[in-house]
């Protein structure tokens, strides 16, 4: 068995994605209407996110953190899937019960996972943590349909939305720059530029007085 599956008692195993693997395709009932994600959100990026269970507290926070932000994840060319292991009307009887206490609208679809297909699919049912419920995975898929970042949280954790957020910019900033974003960057943060891979280029990057240099491997840039 190879490191990214999970084997429960029953020795049913699990798939887990991984990052640069083609998003795997599914059909799904969603609060906003059937979908195939082959053909969701056409030449967008898809920030799809699991959540344990509707009427939760820690997944109220997290989604209603989702919902508020939703203009900045469309002002990024992405579209938001929310899932968790409940039924259609669960979803519905949720998103009214957190607009009518919060005034919050969870205006994205969130699909309703009741057989747990698409869970088992991404990995989203790790049986140390529960076997029912989805943890809280975060898979960011480019508008190819790849998946290009991960993240796993447990049950008891809520997520960072500022950290979401970042980590989108972040890779959508360095595929249109072809450079590489340090620690803690944001965005109007100088960028790494990719390392010198012959003498000629190391030379050119020693005399470039254009760049911030800590060695010649580590180089940074302004990129407007």
């Amino acid at each position: 068995m190879e490191k990214n599956e999970i084997m429960n008692e029953e020795k049913e195993i699990f798939t887990m994605p991984k990052i640069g693997d083609d998003a795997p395709n599914f059909k799904a009932v969603t609060t906003k209407g059937n979908i195939e994600l082959d053909g969701f959100a056409k030449d967008k990026w898809i920030v799809m996110f699991s959540h344990p269970a509707d009427f939760t507290p820690v997944c109220t926070t997290e989604m209603s953190g989702f919902a508020e932000r939703k203009d900045e994840f469309t002002a990024l060319n992405t579209e938001l899937l929310g899932l968790s292991i409940d039924s259609i009307h669960s979803h519905i009887g949720w998103v009214d019960s957190v607009k009518q206490n919060t005034g919050v609208y969870l205006d994205f679809p969130i699909i309703a996972d009741i057989d747990m297909k698409v869970s088992k699919l991404y990995g989203m049912l790790q049986p140390n943590e529960s076997e029912t419920a989805a943890v809280r995975a975060v898979f960011f898929i480019d508008p190819k349909k790849k998946i290009r970042l991960i993240m796993y949280y447990p049950l008891n954790i809520g997520r960072n939305m500022d950290e979401i957020l970042r980590a989108l910019e972040a890779l959508q900033f360095s595929d249109e720059n072809g450079v590489a974003c340090p620690l803690d960057w944001k965005k109007g943060d100088k960028a790494i530029v990719p390392p010198p891979k012959n003498l000629k280029e190391y030379e050119e990057r020693m005399a470039d007085d254009s760049l911030d240099k800590t060695t010649w491997y580590l180089a940074k840039k302004d990129v407007k």
